[in-house]
């Protein structure tokens, strides 16, 4: 009797490291990308994904700590300790400090941005780089040799800035050149890692 118990008791012990482990697995996804990355096809490590959204959020805090308004007007991505910042400011110091705030974080590899300064732009281009964006989005959907939930997709002043993971080279062109053939597009802007390129596969 005391035996089964002890087995039971066991069982239970390991079921309930199984539920905390996918829970954690699936929380990190989503916190990176904002929109609920597959963990199938995120080729980062648990630990990766769980850096780069602390990273994020520590980022975050400090941009709206400085201001609020940037919780809203500023997008914050982080891949393998690789930020990417967009969005638009008011004024070109706003765009300058943003910048380094973000190199200043803890772990940061590197910074990209396409922040732009809003009196650069107007309404009815805004119009259309959404529905550059849109296209884009859903070209890579469709397109079965892309894993479209591993990239993010900013269109400012119709240049399309792509961020994400390609799991070979031959991915990384097959996105670049749906990003070109989308109507609209000035200029494509890749911010695109190679899955070779990881830290964890360097010394």
């Amino acid at each position: 009797m005391f035996r089964n118990k002890k087995i039971i008791f066991n069982f239970s012990k390991i079921l309930l490291v199984f539920f905390i482990l996918n829970s954690c697995v699936g929380s990190s996804s989503v916190g990176v990308f904002g929109s609920g990355v597959s963990v199938a096809f995120d080729p980062r490590t648990v630990g990766m994904q769980i850096d780069d959204s602390i990273m994020q959020k520590n980022l975050l805090s400090r941009l709206t700590l400085n201001d609020k308004k940037y919780l809203l007007s500023i997008n914050v991505k982080v891949l393998d300790g690789n930020i990417f910042l967009s969005g638009k400011v008011d004024e070109p110091e706003e765009k300058l400090k943003i910048i380094k705030f973000a190199w200043e974080t803890k772990g940061v590899r590197s910074v990209k941005s396409a922040i732009v300064i809003k009196g650069e732009i107007n309404f009815k281009g805004t119009a259309k780089d959404v529905l550059i964006t849109s296209q884009l989005r859903t070209a890579l959907i469709f397109n079965k040799l892309i894993k479209a939930t591993n990239y993010n997709i900013d269109t400012i002043d119709g240049k399309s800035y792509i961020f994400g993971i390609a799991m070979t080279r031959d991915e990384k062109k097959e996105v670049i050149n749906e990003a070109e053939k989308v109507y609209g597009v000035k200029k494509v802007i890749p911010s695109i890692i190679l899955v070779e390129e990881l830290s964890r596969f360097k010394n």
